[in-house]
């Protein structure tokens, strides 16, 4: 698997383009199509939120302040600039405090100016509670950048960051008067995603010991020359590997020899590096003898036992993980309910049911970070039951609907649902993207 980019946000061109408040709000589209286990770029989604909070906040009514001071007059844009520093040395100067610019609560742009020598992040926070207004990356040398933000009444302070150098808050800024403030966010570093990171990897490990049984078995089957043993155990151990979604990444090459796919349109009996489930599940939905699957069986458990017995010395990456429970559904939506991944079974709509799961574990392991930084936490779990509700109506007497038996509606309503999906978890890849905060 090829490594994997750094995430950029939409600011970080240190030439140009708009800053933009915060927080990404759940208008966020889900991503393009890629390889089978295709990462996406945190800075994709966190780009598409961004844009679409700009723009409502360009066009906001809302607060909005028609005063003028004698130096700082609104701008043609019908806003109120404010000039500010934004280096180290001085930051925040500019705002606020004797001779400077009275502050004032509604829609309003901080022209930002990088004097210093080194590209500088600037953030706009509340210096009580660290939540974030309004954010700008990688602002060159000498370089401008507006910063678009609604401010309510409160405390602001800027927030250097310069590359190399401990991060710079410059003075605090109250705003009077009682209006309610404008959209924030709590960042997030990779310290706070260490526990929730750990607590995964330990629950993979306890779903590997469940694998390992399941190939067992299935290998069992195999050998005895039982296939319909073999079909059901191995949609058992099929699934239990997809609810492990989030962890593809740290399995390397594993993934390839346990779940790979052939090239479209190539033979997979031709195939020489075509191995693990979908290969044992083309024999056995293709009238393969249990003699010609004993090899591709014997293969996948042993795979699979390797796998676990290294488990404990891999990492995951804790800053990945708030884009993994998109990528999850991503590939469901690209793969399962395309039905680029049925080698015979006709179980596609059980696997996209099983990454539903895999988004509710990891999801769920990150909880506690998303209840105060997420409004839209109840819709998406709303969306999630939605979605397994659907699949599920496609489960009768222990055998799932093929894709190509449903009747339009229900492919529509399915489509629909993991649609839905990409956008409420977009903004979760981008509440997880992680943030200097010193």
């Amino acid at each position: 698997m090829p490594a994997e980019p750094e995430p950029e946000s939409e600011s970080a061109s240190a030439d140009g383009g708009p800053a933009h408040g915060w927080p990404p709000d759940r208008a966020a589209k889900g991503a393009a199509p890629g390889g089978r286990r295709r990462r996406i770029v945190a800075a994709a989604v966190a780009a598409l939120a961004a844009a679409a909070i700009t723009a409502g906040v360009l066009v906001s009514a809302g607060h909005h302040d028609s005063g003028t001071d004698n130096r700082h007059p609104l701008a043609a844009d019908g806003l109120r600039h404010t000039p500010v520093d934004a280096s180290p040395g001085g930051c925040g100067r500019g705002w606020g405090g004797p001779g400077k610019v009275t502050p004032r609560s509604g829609t309003q742009v901080f022209d930002l100016h990088n004097s210093s020598a080194s590209a500088t992040d600037v953030d706009l926070i509340d210096p009580r509670t660290g939540k974030v207004y309004g954010e700008v990356e990688g602002l060159a040398p000498a370089g401008s950048r507006p910063m678009v933000v609604d401010l309510g009444s409160g405390t602001y302070a800027f927030k250097c960051l310069q590359e190399d150098t401990d991060a710079v808050t410059g003075p605090t800024v109250t705003v009077p008067g009682t209006a309610p403030r404008g959209p924030a966010g709590l960042p997030v570093t990779e310290h706070d995603l260490i526990p929730p990171t750990l607590a995964y990897q330990t629950w993979i490990g306890t779903r590997m010991t469940e694998l390992v049984g399941d190939t067992g078995a299935l290998k069992e089957d195999v050998d005895r020359g039982d296939l319909a043993a073999a079909r059901r155990d191995w949609l058992a151990g099929h699934l239990v590997y997809e609810r492990m979604g989030a962890a593809y990444d740290t399995f390397g090459d594993a993934d390839g020899v346990i779940n790979g796919t052939t090239a479209i349109g190539r033979d997979p009996l031709k195939d020489p590096d075509f191995t693990g489930f979908h290969r044992i599940e083309y024999g056995l939905w293709h009238g393969e003898s249990s003699r010609a699957l004993r090899g591709p069986a014997a293969a996948l458990d042993k795979a699979v036992r390797a796998l676990r017995a290294t488990w404990s010395t891999q990492r995951m990456d804790p800053m990945a993980m708030g884009l993994r429970a998109h990528e999850i559904i991503e590939n469901a939506e690209q793969f399962e309910l395309t039905g680029r991944t049925d080698y015979g079974s006709g179980t596609n709509l059980a696997t996209a049911r099983a990454d539903i799961d895999g988004t509710r574990e990891i999801l769920g392991k990150l909880n506690s970070l998303l209840v105060p930084r997420d409004t839209g936490l109840a819709a998406l779990n709303a969306a999630l039951d939605r979605a397994a509700a659907d699949l599920d109506a496609q489960h009768h007497d222990g055998r799932w609907t093929p894709l190509g038996d449903l009747t339009r509606a229900q492919r529509e309503r399915i489509n629909a649902d993991f649609g839905d999906l990409l956008e409420q978890l977009a903004p979760v890849a981008a509440i997880f993207d992680v943030r200097r905060t010193a």
